[in-house]
């Protein structure tokens, strides 16, 4: 348990985790290595994915939660903590495919991005969406630049930029983290080139096509965004197939780090978007999502 231990400390710290942060998880470690069966019980949590990177998350999720509070840890850290310990055989396994270590770097900054957004959110030092985090684990989702990226398929017919995108075409979806800095476009076209370089052999015969779907691509943010913001140049980048409304507000956590508990006036309201969302909601409108699709040209 102490190499776990000495694992987990360097890995945050080069992930740049708040002291904090940090002292809740080593504190976390020391009392599961002071029980024996409870260090047994990480230790096999652990040997799974040792053996496979296509293990059930989930199922090792629960199990994580379930010895969490055996030892009264919050669900939160020891969903994180658990993907923590998985960490140095991530890097082997980068290392084994021959996988830049720059990528891996830059994808378990993840990590850190989801544990500002629980301690924003939820006050607790974890996370609280760490099933998100086996596609980065299972070798299928990747941070390149800006942005993610994992392959897709469509689950029906789009018409692409004038073109057919049939059913189950493999396309590469595009996420975006909160990492704290602005969307600068340029970065975001860096970060497609770099995607399109990375997946071109996977993606075969079929062309290089990019698809996200966010509630930063719901097509009402244009009538509130400054045309030269970088959120409207990412929107601009898309060609938007579809939309849909929310039934309530559960989504808008999002953008205020926080839930909505009903009162609007309660939310913060130190940015034009969320000025703008605050009157939405208090005009009873929806809020929503978009889906869009890029048919890359290898030129841009």
């Amino acid at each position: 348990m102490e190499t776990v231990k000495q694992n987990v400390r360097l890995v945050m710290e080069r992930l740049s985790f708040p002291e904090s942060a940090r002292a809740v998880f080593l504190n976390a470690i020391d009392r599961i290595a002071a029980d024996p069966v409870a260090a047994a019980w990480l230790a096999h949590l652990i040997a799974q994915y040792d053996e496979s990177e296509h293990c059930d998350y989930n199922r090792l999720l629960a199990d994580s939660k379930a010895l969490g509070e055996a030892l009264d840890i919050h669900e939160y850290t020891m969903a994180m903590l658990l993907f923590l310990c998985f960490t140095e055989r991530l890097r082997a396994r980068y290392a084994e495919r021959g996988l830049c270590e720059e990528v891996y770097w830059n994808s378990m900054a993840d990590l850190r991005y989801k544990l500002e957004e629980c301690r924003l959110v939820h006050g607790v030092v974890g996370s609280f969406v760490a099933p998100w985090f086996g596609g980065f684990f299972d070798l299928t989702r990747f941070a390149l630049g800006r942005l993610q990226f994992e392959i897709i398929h469509t689950r029906k017919d789009f018409t692409v930029g004038g073109e057919l995108l049939p059913a189950n075409s493999p396309v590469i979806n595009i996420h975006i983290p909160r990492t704290g800095t602005r969307l600068a476009h340029g970065e975001v076209l860096d970060a497609y080139r770099q995607a399109a370089a990375w997946f071109r052999a996977e993606l075969g015969e079929h062309p290089t096509v990019f698809t996200c779907s966010s509630w930063l691509l719901f097509p009402w943010h244009l009538t509130v965004l400054a045309p030269t913001s970088n959120l409207a140049a990412f929107i601009g980048d898309f060609e938007i197939v579809e939309s849909k409304d929310y039934a309530n507000y559960h989504e808008v956590w999002r953008l205020f780090d926080c839930h909505y508990t009903g009162d609007p006036d309660a939310l913060p309201q130190d940015s034009s978007l969320r000025r703008a969302y605050v009157d939405r909601i208090k005009s009873g409108l929806p809020t929503g999502s978009g889906r869009g699709f890029i048919r890359w040209n290898e030129e841009k």
